[in-house]
């Protein structure tokens, strides 16, 4: 297992906080998003090690056994590895998922029944309203979806629009550099393919920039504050280059 600093909290909208942690092996950020609501909801939850760095963290803003939804994107060490150590902390916590990693996945893997999504339904934990968006294989995986809090415009990204380093914690200036640096980089050594281009990843991409978000809360790099929805159109183009595959 990497080392990881020690985690900075960051609020990045309202209610919306940015945990990072930093592995310096990777030159990588990890960062898990917590929402302070009446039902206060975490989306990711970090590797089985780091459990007890990201429970500290959370401490600091809200009493973590108060924890009522656990989501993530996809069925992945990083995404999901700490899932039932929260589940088994926190005595009200439910999983949330695509429907497709409830049923292939996490019905067998947690030891509390998730909360599995279709595309579109909507979640509410209080102020604010959460709508699943089914994204399969992207940023990868069968299961794959991400969260979109509509009372705010925060699309919870998962792995889309990694960077690399220890980048601040939200920017309002463009990604697209940063963005197509690391997945060049990434194509080019072990990890290459990580994130695959198929016949849908332009729609799906359009349709999340559709949704016009306001905040990007991205899990390897800095979120960002403004137009998400051009940063998620560039994202396509990126992608389409770094992977080589021409346009239709």
């Amino acid at each position: 297992m990497f080392t990881f600093r020690e985690p900075t909290v960051t609020e990045i909208a309202p209610d919306v906080f940015r945990i990072s942690l930093y592995a310096q092996e990777l030159n990588l950020q990890f960062n898990f998003f917590l929402v302070r609501d009446d039902q206060p909801l975490l989306f990711t939850t970090g590797y089985n090690a780091t459990f007890p760095q990201l429970w500290d963290a959370i401490a600091k803003i809200i009493d973590p056994t108060k924890l009522r939804w656990v989501g993530f994107s996809h069925f992945e060490s990083d995404e999901c590895g700490a899932l039932n150590r929260f589940l088994e902390a926190a005595p009200h916590a439910e999983p949330v998922c695509s429907m497709v990693s409830a049923m292939v996945n996490i019905n067998d893997y947690a030891i509390r029944p998730p909360k599995g999504m279709t595309d579109g339904e909507v979640l509410e934990t209080g102020k604010y309203r959460f709508r699943f968006c089914s994204t399969a294989q992207l940023p990868h995986g069968w299961d794959a979806g991400l969260l979109f809090e509509e009372t705010q415009g925060t699309l919870f990204c998962s792995d889309l629009c990694h960077q690399e380093g220890d980048v601040a914690p939200l920017t309002k200036e463009s990604l697209t550099g940063q963005v197509r640096e690391a997945m060049s980089n990434m194509q080019a050594g072990p990890l290459a393919d990580y994130m695959p281009y198929t016949p849908r990843t332009d729609s799906i991409l359009q349709s999340l920039a559709d949704l016009n978000p306001r905040t990007l809360a991205i899990m390897h790099g800095s979120s960002y504050s403004g137009n998400g929805a051009e940063v998620l159109t560039d994202l396509s183009t990126i992608m389409r280059d770094t992977l080589g595959v021409a346009s239709e």
